[in-house]
């Protein structure tokens, strides 16, 4: 193997629509940064509320909400969307969020609030700190790949499970509809992947690995520690020996091998 950087990496795969429609030009007139930025005013003027379900989240939202939700590509839908109420005619959907997915808006975009029900209909609001430890103290790796998800959330990357592909993550430039992901990431901290057999599964999967490596300058207690991590980036791909590393010039060097 060997580490590559940013730049020496193939581009984006763009998917192909019906009738030759163009998802690279689809992309660039609708860039997810400006989709993230209506999703956090949406859920925001609607005043969201996650409830607590494990480790992760369930969003109850609107059409609106539900849509800006599906074009960020945050969560998955829970159920389809229903009618509540006959004279308001008002749609709502359930979105399933899972952990990361849950504390970036409470914690970056500031759009939502969570809530851990208690006995019957009864709920109680969490904090920024009551739901760090709670995901703490159920994933002690936790930290590490909250950290490395907004990292590449932050960067406008839409970041995914990568659970099928031996990965932490799966990073993709646009809406996974768009394209399909470039990366399979690895989050190197308090925890270690096996980064051979991530590398096998990703090159399988025309996808590059990237290495994020988390780096620690205190204790993890608090949401507050998330300002002392670094990041460090290191982009992984296979070597192959019967590549030249001048195009075309391959054999034309005078230069003869034991083997010949």
């Amino acid at each position: 193997m060997c580490v590559a950087g940013l730049m020496d990496v193939p581009g984006p795969r763009w998917k192909k629509g019906k009738d030759g429609e163009d998802f690279a030009a689809l992309a660039a007139v609708n860039p997810m940064s400006g989709i993230v930025v209506q999703l956090q005013a949406s859920l925001r003027a609607c005043e969201c509320v996650a409830v607590l379900s494990g480790c992760n989240g369930v969003l109850h939202v609107g059409a609106e909400q539900a849509a800006l939700l599906s074009r960020s590509a945050f969560g998955q839908p829970a159920e389809p969307a229903s009618t509540a109420g006959d004279a308001a005619k008002q749609r709502f959907s359930h979105f399933q969020v899972g952990s990361e997915e849950m504390l970036y808006p409470l914690h970056a975009l500031k759009c939502v609030s969570v809530v851990k029900p208690e006995r019957k209909e009864k709920k109680v609001t969490m904090n920024e700190e009551e739901v760090w430890e709670h995901l703490r103290s159920a994933r002690p790796a936790f930290p590490e790949l909250y950290k490395a998800y907004s990292h590449l959330r932050r960067r406008n990357w839409v970041v995914r499970s990568g659970l099928q592909y031996g990965a932490d993550f799966v990073a993709y430039r646009h809406h996974p509809a768009l394209v399909h992901s470039e990366y399979a990431v690895i989050v190197v901290g308090s925890h270690h992947g096996d980064l051979l057999c991530a590398l096998r599964a990703a090159g399988s999967a025309a996808k590059t690995l990237l290495v994020l490596t988390v780096v620690c300058g205190g204790g993890m207690g608090r949401p507050d520690c998330l300002r002392e991590l670094a990041v460090h980036e290191r982009v992984i791909t296979r070597w192959v020996l019967q590549q030249c590393s001048e195009e075309d010039q391959c054999g034309k060097v005078g230069v003869t091998s034991p083997q010949d």
